[in-house]
């Protein structure tokens, strides 16, 4: 895997966007009589059962809480994962991002805060690979690299949009609903047409593209917490030409409960060099 290759997978899927693909595994089903299916209209299915609620406005509504900006969130799937915090009050966010792992060619950690109006990256290679890359001694590996706003505008690997603030963009999936069903309290099940939802941050174009017309049904799972929330939304892709079926899957918690991302100590922080920012570019 090439250093270029590495850098666009992280674009992929949720800021962060490491090709997040894993194989699916089995979905279960419950004992109970299944729950009538609600399209995006909010109509009850042909069984004439009745809907209590609109299962897919429970959804839109499930996402408002995560605009205000204080929350902790993870994105997970086929070896690739990313954690972090958003703390709009203090205008900061932190995450921590794994792509690939022991046995990969090239593995990439990242370490990212960003705390306005500053921000600053700590980059780790590991792999066989990752000796021979020519810019390695200049990429400062185990330092905070402090970064220049100016060169990350708009760079969704390294920068961060504090009006947008979720880096999965569950909101936009969301608004992608095509069928829902409540499949008992607090959590749901349908189809989501995800060529809706290419800004969302947890798909990149490529994937949907592959997809073909399968993207306009991809199945998802969701479960919302006490307070009717957005706690977890699991996408299913199918599997398309050489790729395996992927699982993609984004938690939030600590709604308003987040505390503000911590700035790297002084003597740990450099001045990003130029093999930094075309890394990731």
């Amino acid at each position: 895997m090439t250093v270029r290759r590495l850098g666009a997978g992280l674009v992929a899927a949720a800021l962060i966007t490491p090709a997040l693909a894993a194989c699916a595994s089995g979905t279960g089903t419950t004992g109970s009589t299944p729950s009538p299916t609600v399209t995006a209209s909010g109509a009850a299915s042909p069984s004439g059962a009745p809907v209590a609620g609109d299962a897919k406005q429970a959804l839109l509504d499930s996402t408002k809480e995560i605009s205000n900006g204080n929350f902790r969130f993870t994105l997970a799937g086929a070896g690739s994962t990313a954690e972090g915090l958003v703390h709009q009050p203090s205008q900061s966010a932190a995450l921590k991002i794994a792509i690939g792992g022991p046995s990969s060619d090239l593995a990439m950690k990242l370490d990212v805060i960003h705390y306005k109006p500053d921000s600053w990256v700590k980059l780790e290679l590991t792999g066989p690979t990752a000796n021979g890359l020519p810019a390695i001694k200049q990429l400062n590996l185990g330092k905070y690299q402090h970064l220049d706003q100016n060169r990350i505008k708009g760079n969704r690997n390294l920068g961060f949009d504090f009006d947008k603030v979720d880096p999965a963009g569950s909101a936009v999936l969301t608004q992608g609903i095509t069928e829902v069903r409540s499949t008992g309290t607090g959590t749901y099940a349908g189809t989501i047409d995800v060529t809706k939802a290419a800004e969302a941050g947890s798909l990149n174009a490529a994937t949907i593209a592959a997809l073909g017309t399968q993207a306009k049904t991809v199945p998802f799972t969701a479960k919302v917490d006490p307070q009717g929330r957005l706690s977890e939304l699991v996408l299913q892709l199918p599997a398309a030409g050489q790729t395996a079926a992927q699982e993609i899957k984004m938690t939030y918690s600590d709604y308003g409960a987040a505390t503000a991302a911590q700035k790297p100590p002084a003597d740990q922080v450099v001045e990003a060099p130029a093999e930094l920012y075309s890394l990731f570019n």
